[in-house]
Order: structure tokens, then sequence, then C-alpha cells
């Protein structure tokens, strides 16, 4: 039997959560990078996007998460119906999300499509892996923004279709150009490239499950 033990403990994060907006029933806040979602199971990885939170806004909870060295937008439920409803449209995926980051290498094409299954990895836990045979169905579009020859990088915008674990990060792998400061997939090299995972959640557009209307939110790319 093989005992998966996850002993990553997060450094310090000394940076604030920042509201960019909120009402009675939920919040859109911009997360730091080098922050968990959730706290862990291990006691040293107690603060989190959701220990934060709870101190001031009792009933919040997460509706979905963004990966510890992942910036950016996320959206916050406050009440049990909130968290219900837009539990459904993001299983349901009507909503989107949009993300920008930065790549090794030059890639070739203004824009495409990534359809590679994932499936987790039970021999390198947290790594996913690409597995046309176990893998589930998994979908990014992406656009080429900029190319900066100087530093041999592309800064493109992700769309995933889904929302698998590590999608973009694996994806980038995948199709040959991994994300900057990506300390699980990619080579040494691109690892060493950036300080932080180059890994932005800009956008976030759904309805809201009170008033109907539709929301985009947007967080400024830090890099």
């Amino acid at each position: 039997m093989t005992v998966i033990v996850d002993d990553f403990i997060a450094p310090v994060c000394l940076q604030d959560i920042e509201i960019l907006y909120q009402d009675t029933h939920l919040l859109l806040i911009n997360k730091p990078c080098g922050l968990l979602s959730l706290s862990g199971k291990n006691p040293l990885n107690r603060d989190s996007v959701h220990f934060r939170l709870v101190k001031e806004y009792s009933t919040a909870t997460m509706v979905h998460r963004l990966d510890f060295g992942t910036s950016g937008i996320m959206l916050i439920a406050l009440t049990k119906d909130c968290n219900a409803a837009l539990t459904k449209q993001f299983q349901s995926r009507k909503v989107a999300k949009s993300y920008v980051a930065l790549l090794q290498g030059h890639v070739e094409n203004s824009s495409g499509q990534i359809n590679s299954p994932i499936a987790k990895d039970r021999l390198l836990f947290p790594k996913v892996k690409i597995c046309s045979e176990f893998g589930k169905p998994a979908t990014t579009r992406y656009k080429v923004l900029a190319r900066y020859s100087d530093i041999n990088t592309t800064r493109v915008q992700f769309e995933p279709l889904s929302g698998r674990t590590h999608q973009l990060r694996i994806h980038s792998q995948n199709f040959g150009h991994p994300i900057l400061g990506c300390d699980l997939y990619g080579t040494a090299d691109s690892h060493a490239a950036a300080d932080r995972l180059m890994l932005h959640a800009e956008k976030l557009a759904f309805i809201h499950p009170v008033t109907n209307q539709p929301i985009c939110g947007y967080s400024s790319v830090p890099f």
C-alpha cells in the first residue's frame, strides 16, 4: 500500500488580500501569490484565504480555489444558498475564467486549443499527468499577447474550458512551453527564470445568483 504524504510547508505570506467587490451575498477578492486557498492538514499551513476571511466574514465559504503560487481573482460566497448556486455555475461550466501567464520559449501559433486529458499521478503527489487512458477531458484555449525576443518568453492569455487540478501548468508543459517559475512542471531553467509562478487569474465572469445580473470581475496582472 502506497501512503501519500504532503510535506509541503508554506512560507509566510506577508501580502494582504484585496477586496475587489462585495455585497451581502458574495465577495470578489485578489489573492496574492504564495497564499493557500484553504488551510492544509499540516498545522503549520494554517494561514490561507479562508482562514483570513472568516475573521471578518464569518460565513465566508470557498466556491473554487487557486493554486498556492497563482495570484488573482477569486469568488467567495457569504451565504449557503449563494454557495450552492455558484457551485452549480462552476460545475456546469457557466463561469468564464481568463488567466495571463509567461511561458518559456516562443509559442508558434497566435492562438490555439490544447486538448489533453489529465489524471492524478499517484506516485508523484501532488502532481498530475497527461493520460489518454485514465485522464479526464481537459481543454484550454490560448492566445498569444506578446513575444519577447530578448528573454525568449511568450505572454499568453489562457481560457480553461474545464477546471482540472493544475490544468494550465500541465497543459503548458505538455505543449512545450512551461510556465516560468513553476516548480512542478517544466525544466530547471523555466523554474529558475522567475521568483514566483508567473500565472495570474485576471478575469472571472458569472451570473449573480440573487440579482441575476452578469458580473465580470477583473484583477490587474502584477507582472
